[in-house]
């Protein structure tokens, strides 16, 4: 499947926190030619990927590549239910609560930081009504970048989901043409009125997309820009999201479950069976 580009109108995927106030200090991983600078005062997004000199994500404050913990996309009318009791969460992208916590916290970062791989953490906590610790890891290589993400309960056991929300340059302006996105899927989950999920899965459809895609055996996508880079982002995950409705950047979202799967598709983390998540971008030069 290939994207077929179309400038829309920005949707809520759009939504972020407040540009930050100043300058704030990021965390550099230098190998060979790659280049990776991850930002634990803006929500421990990656900030830059740049290889041989050339930047692969968006700039700003909003863009880059967010961590979307503990729930991933839409979460319906901001509410969810664990067993009995039914908490609310904040609707920041109203009537839904998008996103996660993570992308609008400081990161504590962990020692044994080297010049390739780094980690930071972050305590779960209000909105958010459970109590538990996220980790992420990020270790880059000459070709790769791999990242993992952890969701660990300290108390009660909890539903939760973890991905990436990374944003792709379109062009990555040098001349060269748009990139491309192609994959495979099983099948995509169909997106209602409400831009939740119906609970009906239907054939792959062309894009533009904002929608969730099944992946059963690992999410598989490739972007490419041709003549000058490609990129392979996999993920033992079995859900992406593809998002290519604006015109700077698209977005390739691997994720543990579907828009509004804590109440869908709830994964319960518990105190001795946390959730782990994994991606791995693996580029190659074409020019």
């Amino acid at each position: 499947m290939s994207e077929n580009p179309r400038e829309t109108t920005p949707s809520s995927d759009d939504v972020g926190p407040a540009e930050p106030g100043g300058p704030e200090a990021g965390v550099v991983l230098t190998a060979g030619e790659a280049e990776a600078v991850v930002l634990p005062e803006n929500g421990c997004r990656i900030g830059s990927l740049r290889i041989a000199g050339t930047e692969l994500l968006r700039q700003g404050a909003r863009y880059g590549s967010f961590p979307m913990v503990p729930w991933c996309g839409r979460t319906g009318y901001g509410r969810f239910r664990n067993g009995g009791v039914v908490h609310e969460l904040p609707a920041n992208a109203a009537p839904h609560a998008i996103h996660g916590t993570g992308r609008d916290t400081v990161w504590r970062q962990n020692p044994g930081t080297t010049d390739r791989a780094v980690s930071f953490c972050y305590d779960l906590t209000d909105p958010w009504p459970y109590p538990g610790r996220v980790t992420q890891v990020f270790e880059l290589g000459e070709s790769e970048l791999r990242i993992t993400m952890s969701v660990e309960a300290t108390e009660d056991s909890f539903p939760a989901q973890a991905g990436w929300h990374p944003w792709f340059l379109r062009n990555l302006g040098r001349g060269g043409e748009d990139v491309t996105v192609d994959f495979r899927a099983a099948w995509q989950e169909e997106r209602g009125a409400d831009h939740l999920p119906t609970g009906n899965r239907i054939e792959p459809l062309r894009g533009p997309w904002d929608d969730c895609f099944g992946m059963p055996d690992g999410v598989d996508v490739a972007l490419t820009w041709p003549g000058e880079l490609r990129l392979r982002l996999t993920s033992p995950a079995e859900w992406v999201v593809v998002y290519d409705e604006q015109p700077e950047a698209v977005c390739v979202e691997p994720q543990s479950g579907p828009p509004n799967g804590l109440n869908t598709a709830p994964r319960l983390v518990t105190p001795i069976d946390p959730l782990e998540v994994t991606t791995v971008w693996r580029w190659e030069r074409l020019g």
